[in-house]
Order: C-alpha cells, then structure tokens, then sequence
C-alpha cells in the first residue's frame, strides 16, 4: 500500500467527529485489509469499573451482535491525555471488531490489530503503537479471557448510528 492510503486513514482518524465515524473507519480497514466485513452491530457503553488488578477496555460477548465498551478508560483518557482519545477508540473497536468476525483467541486477536494498524495507519501512529502495546500506555488494562463478562449486567447505553453503513442492508 502506498503512503496515500496510509494519510487517507490517519486524516479520516483526525477528522473523525465520534465513535460511530472511527468504527466506519475500523470496518473499512478491516475489509481493505482482510476482505472480511459483519453487519449489524451494536455499541453498547457502560461503566465497568476498574480495580488494582486493572480493567476491561471493553468485551464482545460471543455470538451476539453487541459490543460493550467501558466508558472508565474513555473517561480518563479524554481528561489525562486527549490526543490518545482516538486512537485508543480505534484500536478498541478493531479489537473487538475482530473478535466478532470469529477470531476468539486473545494473541491472535491483538497480532491481526496490530498488523491491520500497521497497513491502514503506519507503525508509528498512537493506534497502531496502543496495538502493539497497550501497557505503555495504560498499564492497567486487561484482556478479557474467552467468554468474561461482568459479574452484574452491566447497564449500557447503546450509541445511536453505530453501525450505519450497514443500516441499508436491513432497512430499504
């Protein structure tokens, strides 16, 4: 891929207004990478807390159509260090994007992030950097191993035009 691939990403990430904009972004480079695409998805944001063992940036429950992301670390982010705010959303969607294209595997989960950030955005964007690791950036996140969830049913406010490239496909 050429260099102008790589600017058109990075200045869509840049230019992007909320979250639904940088997920429309995670699935077009998922599919110029892979060719891989899903439709229908939701975001669902809730407080999940955190604890002196870490926290969860968020999780894709298996075989459903929702992702669930923690609003602690957005929170904190946006107040400590704002340039990171999108590039940690990216690189969280595409994680969980890619979980719920059937990637279940933690390691090579995190291998395909990172190899899909380096493609669409250059090994040294902030994205591609949290990829390949996110302990430099925030020591305290975790993983999820297959199949966590929070202990309580999380509340969550589900984002509105989440996945609506997709929306054509369900609504004519």
């Amino acid at each position: 891929m050429g260099a102008m691939g790589k600017i058109s990403f990075e200045s869509r990430l840049e230019s992007a207004k909320d979250i639904p904009d940088i997920f429309e972004l995670v699935k077009q480079a998922v599919r110029k990478t892979t060719g891989k695409e899903r439709s229908g998805l939701m975001l669902g944001l809730s407080n999940l807390g955190g604890g002196p063992e870490g926290f969860v940036g968020a999780y894709y429950p298996v075989a459903t159509n929702i992702i669930v992301m923690n609003t602690m670390p957005l929170d904190r982010i946006k107040q400590t260090d704002p340039s990171l705010y999108k590039p940690y959303i990216f690189h969280i969607l595409l994680h969980e994007y890619i979980h719920a294209l059937g990637t279940i595997d933690e390691v090579a989960t995190r291998e395909k992030a990172s190899d899909i950030s380096v493609q669409v955005l250059g090994a040294g964007h902030p994205a591609t950097e949290l990829a390949k690791d996110m302990t430099k950036f925030l020591p305290k996140l975790v993983y999820p191993v297959y199949g966590w969830k929070p202990e309580t049913e999380p509340s969550l406010q589900l984002v509105k035009g989440f996945d609506r490239s997709s929306t054509d496909l369900y609504i004519n």
